[in-house]
This record gives C-alpha cells, structure tokens and sequence, in this order.
C-alpha cells in the first residue's frame, strides 16, 4: 500500500485512507457477520421443527442466550480496549475468533435431539457465538470506523456499504435457507450440511476482511506520526470509570439511545406487517408482495444513500430519515383500511430508511471522537460494546412491546375476524407506536450539534499532541 500514489485529502481536508479493495474487504467483514446473526435467527425453526425439542423450552434457552449476549458486550468492549497492538488490535481480535467463530456455526446444527442435553447444547452453543466469539468479532469491527479513517465522507461510503451488507445477508439467508435445506433432503442431516457450507462462507469473509485489515495504514497513527509523536497505547481505562465517562457525553448517550429505539421499532416493524395483513386486510399472503416491493425501494435507497448524506449532512439525514418514517406513519393513521395507501407508504418507509440505517457507524464515530476531545481517551471499544447493547435490548424490548399491545387489545389467533380491540392494537403498534417514537427521536436530534463543532474539537486534539510532542 506504501507503493502506492496517496489519495489526497477530501473535501474537509482529511486524509483520505479507503481504496476500492478496502471497501470491498470491509464489506466482506460485514457480509460474514451479517450471515453469521442471521442464521442465529433461523436456528428456532431448526431446533423445533427438523430436530424436535419442545418449543417453548427452546424459547427461553434462546431468551437467556440473547440476555448473555446483551450483557456481555459492554465487557467485551472494556477488554479489546485494554489489549495491546494499537489500532491493529482489532483485526487482531477478529482473526483469533474467525475459525472458532466459524466452528460454532456448524456445530449450532449439530445438536442432539435428546431433550434435556439437546436444550444445554442450544444455550452453550448460541452463548459462544454471540455472546463471546461473535461480540469479539462484531465490536472491533465496529470499531475499525473510527480509526481507519477520519474523513466523514470516507465512514459515510463504509457506513453505506456495511449497511447494505448486512441488509444482503439478511435476504439472502431467508430466501435460500428452506429451499436449499430442502434440497439437500429436508432433514437434521441436511441442515448440518448446510450449515458446513455457511460456515465456510463466513470463514472466507471474515477472512477478506482480516488479510486486507492487517496491511492497513491508520487516519490516527499518520496524524501522530506527522506531528512527531510517538504512537503509544491509549491508557486503558478501568470498565466503570470508562461506562461513567460515556454517559457524560451527551452525544454518545444520544447515539445509544437512537440505537436502542430504533431496534425497538425494527423488531415490531418486523412483525406488524404480518398482523396487519392477516387481520386487517385478510390476507397474509400479502406480506410477500409487500416484501418483494420493499425490496425495491431499498435498493433505490441504498444506491441514493450516498447523495443523500452529501447534501444533507449526518444531522438532516437524520432528520430526513425519522420525520420521512413519522409522516408516513402519520398518514397510515388517517386512513388505518386502505391497502394501496398501505403498500404506497410501506415503499416510502423503507426508502427514508435506508440513509439513516448507513449513519450508525458514523455516528458513533463522532461521539468517539468527542470521548477523546473531552477525557483524551477514545474509548472506541468500549464505545462500540455498549451501542451494541442498545441494540439487543432495544431487540428484546420491542418483541415484550408487541405483545404488551396483543395482550391489551385481547388478541385472539383463533377468531376469522379481528375484534374492533384487536384492531386498535394492530393500529397502536403499526401506525401510532412509529409516528410517535420517530417524532421523539427528531426532538432528540436536535441535541446533536457535534457534527458543526467537530473540525474545531479536531483542531484542538491535534494541538494537544503538537504540545505533548514538544515536551
């Protein structure tokens, strides 16, 4: 990479650090850990339906699990930041857990049906790869954003690309994982076999992403380096002293709690439209059609994605994304009956969607960067460990939401018709609940006025490590 000619600065006058084969490496990482959640999400299916143990135990091995894996981030975070490597530590973390990460995956298949050892089996295996190895990958992932490079436009275009990773692993195991467990005979056997092929893939991406990571040059150590500092560890920060910082910058508390609410939102949104269709409407069957379109509309987002945020900026395309979604959701509301309004605002919903969804790694970028204006600490991991806790509880907390609202409206799966109650219920958390969520997250929002000070707060960094450099 030394070899070759340097990419210049970008609008803002950072130093550019992304070439197309860093993207596409990032990418990859993305695409391996978006696999990798994904088939979590496929696995109760496996676990009841292929391999036989009793449904609602697999539910609370699968609910504990995720409660482990929520907890664990935070300290996860407090552990890469005290390790040592600088800013190659996080790809250090990510090719220690590849392989295991990878083995776990097939070993999730390869559970036995015998009831009790069978459910131990679902909660250690589920524990290890999302709690553990999947929380050291995904948080220094998280957390190469923010040190790979300090141009905004830079973690913009990874920001859009590790969206749409995501967002392509995702589709890509719902369509392909029946038909093709299907194919292979339907059968544990044919789940295991399956699971050897993700398993590889995973391993392959994750991979990718290492190799190119472990030769890459870092925004922070040329800016040390340039200044004649002598590049060092950031000193570690004990976990309560680090977690009690962070809640008070008030832009990292703003960041987690977007997070968090709009996994909330995501997790009931998931659900809604299959109620909305089966009880409102009177056809299930439509929530494919409603899917397949959507799809479209996500494309075109991500495509503008990039645009969007140029011109607006990271705190309008907030604004563009919550109030869009509040308007659409606002307009459901008037007329809660009418399946073309319905599918019209369902293609605009995922559309406003998109550019905000590519933001997440932006943002926590700039708080990071605000943690080191403020405590001169980055404080990246630790950081990046307790926005993912935001999510999974936000994830959590939106599934006990929507059934709160079907045990208030008294739903009833065996009635033909919906109850006028049920429907309100339906209404609360597929039109009211987003309209009023996204409206309180605009109001949030308009706190967030780091992205204005921020090439100030840099400024004076840089002149702190100047200073520190002299003496």
């Amino acid at each position: 990479m030394s070899e070759k000619k340097p990419l210049g600065k970008d609008a803002d006058g950072f130093q550019k650090m992304m070439r197309k084969g860093d993207y596409a490496a990032d990418f990859s990482g993305q695409l391996g850990l978006g696999i990798m959640g994904n088939i979590v999400g496929q696995m109760t299916y496996f676990y009841t339906d292929k391999v036989g143990l009793a449904v609602g135990a697999v539910g609370v091995m699968m609910a504990i699990a995720k409660v482990i894996d929520a907890l664990t981030d935070i300290w996860m975070g407090n552990i890469v930041d005290h390790s040592k490597g600088g800013n190659q530590k996080y790809f250090k973390w990510m090719i220690r857990m590849t392989i295991p990460a990878a083995l776990i995956v097939f070993l999730m298949f390869t559970v036995p049906s015998t009831g009790t050892l069978g459910l131990a089996y679902v909660l250690v295996t589920n524990v290890l790869l999302t709690a553990v190895v999947g929380t050291l990958i995904g948080t220094p992932f998280s957390a190469v954003m923010v040190v790979r490079t300090n141009s905004q436009s830079e973690r913009s275009s990874m920001g859009v690309l590790r969206a749409a990773a995501n967002y392509g692993a995702g589709m890509v195991v719902a369509i392909i994982t029946i038909p093709v467990t299907n194919m292979l005979g339907g059968t544990q056997s044919a789940w295991i076999k399956y699971g050897a092929i993700m398993a590889l893939i995973i391993l392959l991406c994750l991979l990718i992403c290492w190799n190119n990571g472990r030769k890459a040059k870092f925004a922070a150590d040329i800016e040390r380096s340039a200044a004649g500092e002598v590049v060092e560890e950031e000193e570690a920060v004990p976990l309560m002293d680090a977690v009690s910082m962070l809640f008070h910058n008030k832009y990292w508390v703003i960041v987690l709690l977007f997070n968090l609410i709009t996994s909330v939102t995501n997790a009931i949104a998931g659900a809604a439209g299959t109620y909305y269709c089966k009880w409102i409407f009177g056809n299930d069957n439509l929530v494919g059609i409603i899917g397949a379109l959507g799809m479209v509309a996500t494309l075109v987002g991500f495509i503008v994605s990039k645009p969007i945020i140029a011109k607006l900026g990271v705190k309008r395309t907030v604004y563009f994304g919550v109030l869009g979604a509040a308007i659409v959701a606002g307009i459901r509301c008037i007329a809660p009956t009418n399946l073309k309004l319905y599918f019209v605002m369902g293609l605009l919903g995922s559309f406003v969607q998109i550019p905000l969804m590519c933001l997440y790694g932006v943002l926590l970028a700039m708080a990071v960067d605000y943690n080191e204006w403020k405590y001169d600490k980055k404080l990246v991991a630790v950081s990046s460990g307790a926005i993912g806790f935001g999510n999974k509880v936000g994830s959590g907390l939106g599934s006990v939401i929507l059934s709160a609202f079907l045990v208030l409206g008294h739903y009833d799966p065996t009635l033909t018709e919906a109850t006028t109650s049920m429907r309100w219920a339906i209404y609360g958390f597929g039109n009211y609940l987003p309209l009023v969520i996204n409206v309180i997250m605009f109001l949030v929002f308009t706190k967030f006025d780091i992205e204005e000070k921020l090439p100030a707060m840099r400024e004076e960094v840089a002149r702190r490590r100047e200073e520190r450099a002299k003496k």
